[in-house]
């Protein structure tokens, strides 16, 4: 798991209070504050994915074994990321490799049994998930538990991992840019003027403990954009649309490079393939180096900012001692 940013609190917990620092500004709010950090006239994008419990812990051959769910294939089959012996109190990077796998092996993983369809490579098993007589969801939420990583304080249940508006069960971690984004504080947006609209996109793994497979990152994900949404987006004015989260800005710019409102994407994004209709962001705070801190620059560039500015962002958050990862601090960007 790549290392957080010098001196930022990375033991988060749900419901722990969250901030928000602007930029280029550099000021510190509560994150309750965002309807007045925006302006009338702006159009607020959400990923509504529910999230999945996707990492699931079984055994093969006697060994033990955990397969993380990183997304479904149009055939039904999933593309999972294999973890040795431990749990998510160990640092994904440390974590041991998983035991070798061939086609057709079976892995038990408690109500659910995974059938080895490929392996491109020792982590990266595709297969099927059987649940036998039981219903596949309800063995699914039987069996799996929520992804989670070292920096968490306490283990998570489902629930900690929704969005207060999640829909469709895509995600295989949370879209969590939105998770403080309350519906008390989607009316005070709404009242403020503030248009808000939703899209689905299957937010992927964030870490694979292998440093090729992390330098692919974010893998191929499962997006939908109602077109009521993509109308939004065309009628808004340059520098208005606002994506909550890395995964909005994927799916947005997907569908700016493609016209597809629904597929799948590979896109990458960065300062040499910056954005197009995405004028601001919420997101989390970012560690260099990595994909989603890659996105930044990829916002930034598209807006005209100074890619400088993304180390002052740095160096402000970890002097305020902001919280990174999915239940951290957040921190809005906008031209």
């Amino acid at each position: 798991m790549t290392a957080p940013l010098p001196s930022l609190v990375a033991a988060n917990r749900p419901g722990l209070a969250r901030r928000l620092l602007t930029f280029p500004a550099l000021e510190l709010h509560p994150f309750g504050a965002l309807p007045r950090l925006l302006a009338p006239g702006d159009l607020l994008v959400v990923n509504d994915a529910a999230t999945l419990p996707a990492s699931l812990s079984g055994t093969v051959r006697g060994l033990p074994i955990e397969l993380r769910l990183s997304g479904q294939r149009p055939d039904g089959a999933w593309e999972t990321v294999a973890f040795g012996r431990g749990d998510w109190h160990v640092d994904t990077d440390l974590r041991a490799p998983p035991p070798a796998l061939v086609v057709g092996d079976k892995v038990a993983l408690g109500a659910l049994t995974a059938v080895v369809l490929e392996v491109s490579h020792p982590r990266r098993p595709v297969v099927v998930l059987d649940a036998g007589a039981a219903a596949f969801w309800h063995a699914l939420y039987q069996s799996g538990r929520p992804v989670q990583y070292r920096h968490l304080d306490d283990t998570l249940d489902v629930w900690d991992v929704q969005t207060p508006y999640a829909g469709p069960p895509w995600a295989v971690e949370p879209p969590s840019a939105g998770l403080g984004l309350t519906i008390t504080l989607i009316g005070e947006l709404r009242a403020r003027g503030i248009e808000v609209v939703s899209l689905t996109e299957a937010a992927g793994l964030s870490a694979t403990g292998d440093p090729d497979l992390d330098a692919a990152l974010p893998f191929p994900e499962r997006y939908a954009v109602p077109a009521a949404t993509w109308e939004a987006v065309e009628r808004a004015r340059a520098g208005k649309v606002i994506a909550v989260g890395t995964s909005v800005v994927r799916a947005l710019e997907t569908v700016a490079r493609t016209g597809v409102l629904a597929g799948v994407t590979d896109l990458h994004l960065s300062a040499a393939n910056p954005v197009r209709v995405v004028g601001g962001l919420v997101t989390g705070v970012h560690a260099p180096g990595t994909s989603h801190h890659a996105l930044l620059d990829a916002v930034l560039v598209g807006n005209g900012l100074d890619r400088a500015g993304l180390r002052a962002l740095g160096e402000r958050a970890a002097i305020l001692g902001l919280r990174d990862h999915e239940f951290g601090d957040g921190v809005l960007m906008r031209g």
